[in-house]
């Protein structure tokens, strides 16, 4: 349905903040995109705009309204689990889709990883998390990393990623668990999934 040029900015504005910081404005966020010193105006766009169904609301939540292109249309992929412990086999099909934009973290291509262990608790990551990993094949030293230590089966662990010339270490954030260290040809084992770039603590979805 068509809208007027005051709608359209409402929208692009819930648009362009929801994109870039995961979760929708507040009324008086709108107002200070827009430039309005009240929300009068602001609540009767948004009725209309659910009226007209490019958003929904969601009563009881200081951030209520929800876009309806982004609910239908926008998933990230949860590829499966990954160690903060001991390594885990996490190469199935996707279990689930959640309803977060890649893009939010950098990359289309960025899926996330469901954290079983404490070994990363001293980087706030906990077990249950989903860890946004963006998929490249190298890190810098000091990178968080979803890394593949090629074996028997593949593994993959979440850790500090720390390498020179001569060694790679594998490092948690926990001093509970000591680091895994490869030196010469045993790093070639080592294949880096990719960059861990975020959080998801579930129960802070919707």
């Amino acid at each position: 349905m068509e809208l007027t040029f005051r709608q359209k900015s409402v929208l692009e504005a819930i648009r362009g903040y929801q994109r870039k910081n995961g979760v929708s404005p507040t009324v008086r966020e709108l107002c200070n995109i827009l430039g309005l010193a009240g929300p009068a105006g602001v609540h009767r766009i948004l009725g209309v705009l659910e009226n007209k169904g490019y958003i929904r609301s969601m009563p009881g939540k200081k951030r209520s309204w929800r876009l309806i292109e982004e609910d239908a249309a926008i998933t990230m992929p949860v590829a499966g689990r990954i160690a903060a412990a001991a390594p885990l086999d996490v190469w199935d099909p996707p279990d689930e889709c959640i309803p977060v934009d890649p893009l939010l973290y950098g990359d289309e291509n960025c899926f996330a990883l469901r954290v079983a262990g404490d070994s990363m608790i001293g980087s706030h990551i906990r077990d249950g998390d989903l860890a946004v990993i963006r998929p490249q094949p190298d890190v810098e030293s000091g990178d968080i990393a979803a890394v593949v230590v090629e074996g028997v089966l593949p593994e993959a662990t979440l850790k500090i990623f720390r390498k020179n010339p001569k060694s790679i270490s594998l490092h948690s954030a926990n001093p509970a668990y000591p680091p895994i260290r490869f030196s010469g040809k045993a790093c070639a084992k080592i294949r880096v999934v990719g960059r861990y770039v975020g959080l998801i603590r579930i129960g802070r979805l919707g």
